[in-house]
């Protein structure tokens, strides 16, 4: 397993991919790889057999709790600390200052969005689709967050390049944020653009205190070998971000 680097001392950070040694065999060849997702049709089986090889892997940092959602393009963001949920909450935003909790977001194009501060003692995990970047999920989440984030990393997303939107969502970013004029580069068909997401949420950290952004050099779309994406194959899993303290 693979951990982001230059984060504070007792920060474990990073993003699973398709490949992993312990893959089930699918039922679905579109779905064949390390997916995470119970929502895409795959054998629950199969998806809770990986989700467990996952804390398996965990177990060795010493993480003894893990918390998924139930991701709805919000900006819904939940603290969960000592808490057991039976259930995943519904939202795009996690919390914790507890130590050996890992938090997971699910994503396959969209934006992958970890925060902490500086001494090591509060993090937190976010999926940022377009409509969660436009509509306030970082700035919820930092809100939520009980001392001021001084890091974030971004994981891998779809690149600006491979992604064409129409002017309603160049519109939502640029009517909040005219400084994102940039961002947003002419498609070759009238009233399309292509939208750079990580220059969006480094602007957006910045605007909010965030010095030091990491990653944010990945491409879903382009890395068919590496990363599922849901924009090169509707029907296909989902990689799993992950953050947690010692």
């Amino acid at each position: 397993m693979q951990f982001v680097q230059g984060l504070p001392h007792g920060i474990y950070v990073g993003q699973t991919q398709i490949q992993h040694d312990q893959t089930q065999e699918p039922k679905q060849p579109e779905l064949a790889g390390f997916n995470l997702a119970l929502h895409v049709g795959d054998d629950a089986a199969r998806v809770q057999k990986h989700r467990m090889i996952l804390l398996q892997d965990f177990a060795e940092y010493g993480v003894n709790k893990i918390s998924w959602m139930n991701q709805t393009h919000s900006t819904i963001c939940h603290t969960i600390n000592e808490q057991i949920l039976f259930d995943a909450p519904e939202g795009d935003g996690m919390v914790t200052q507890i130590p050996r909790h890992a938090l997971m977001m699910m994503t396959a194009d969209c934006l992958p969005v970890v925060l902490g501060n500086a001494e090591g003692t509060e993090v937190a995990n976010l999926h940022a689709g377009w409509k969660g970047l436009a509509h306030g999920i970082i700035e919820n989440t930092i809100l939520t967050m009980q001392s001021q984030p001084t890091w974030a990393w971004l994981g891998a997303a779809i690149c600006q390049d491979s992604f064409e939107i129409g002017t309603e969502v160049k519109a939502a970013f640029c009517e909040k944020y005219p400084e994102l004029e940039t961002a947003f580069k002419a498609g070759v068909k009238e009233g399309k653009f292509y939208a750079d997401l990580y220059a969006i949420a480094r602007y957006i950290l910045a605007l909010h205190g965030v010095k030091t952004v990491l990653g944010g050099d990945q491409c879903t779309y382009r890395q068919s070998e590496d990363y599922y994406s849901y924009r090169r194959e509707t029907k296909t899993g989902r990689m799993a971000t992950f953050v947690f303290m010692l």
